[in-house]
């Protein structure tokens, strides 16, 4: 039983995840969250930013997602990325979503492209939805009010130099989880 229940896991995860990322994907993620009030203000100061246009994410009991992403130093396309997350708890269903994380300061920048960055307990996102929502978990918690992806207002600040800001592109996911975020980095 446990078996096929990751399969499923695993075959909703690929289909989320299935539209390849174009370097159009890349800049419309972009100009999202340009137009995302707090969001679109860290372009102005980061250092740099890893932006990730679609992450699949599913779970039945333990759960997972997956995305691939570029890295970007002042502006400019340095290198690839890519995130897993594993997660344990209740949890049922798939949703996908885009997400962006900025580099304060070449400290954060160097951290998060040294090879392999994991984000611990302590992190957080600020989740630009649709909707109304909160969660906490040891990923992080957010909370979000907003009208829709391409009128969407957020508050987010640097934590440990880096900031994180997701849209749920769709999906419908109820959780209340422990898990993780990793990432990698192969530079250009």
């Amino acid at each position: 039983m446990f078996k096929r229940l990751l399969r499923i896991l695993a075959l909703i995860t690929v289909a989320l995840t299935i539209t390849p990322a174009w370097a159009d994907d890349y800049t419309n993620t972009i100009k999202v969250f340009k137009k995302a009030g707090a969001s679109g203000k860290f372009f102005n100061n980061a250092y740099g930013y890893a932006v990730f246009p679609t992450i699949g994410k599913a779970g039945v009991g333990v759960g997972g997602a997956y995305g691939k992403g570029r890295v970007y130093q002042k502006g400019k396309y340095v290198g690839d990325t890519s995130m897993t997350q594993l997660s344990i708890g209740f949890q049922l269903g798939g949703e996908g979503f885009s997400q962006i994380v900025f580099f304060e300061d070449e400290r954060a920048f160097k951290e998060f492209t040294s090879g392999n960055f994991e984000f611990g307990a302590d992190a957080s996102a600020v989740a630009i939805t649709a909707a109304a929502g909160a969660k906490a978990n040891t990923a992080g918690s957010s909370a979000s009010a907003s009208a829709g992806k391409n009128d969407a207002t957020t508050v987010g600040k640097y934590h440990k130099g880096m900031a994180t800001f997701t849209v749920v592109k769709g999906g419908l996911m109820y959780e209340a989880t422990i898990g993780g975020q990793k990432f990698s980095f192969q530079a250009l």
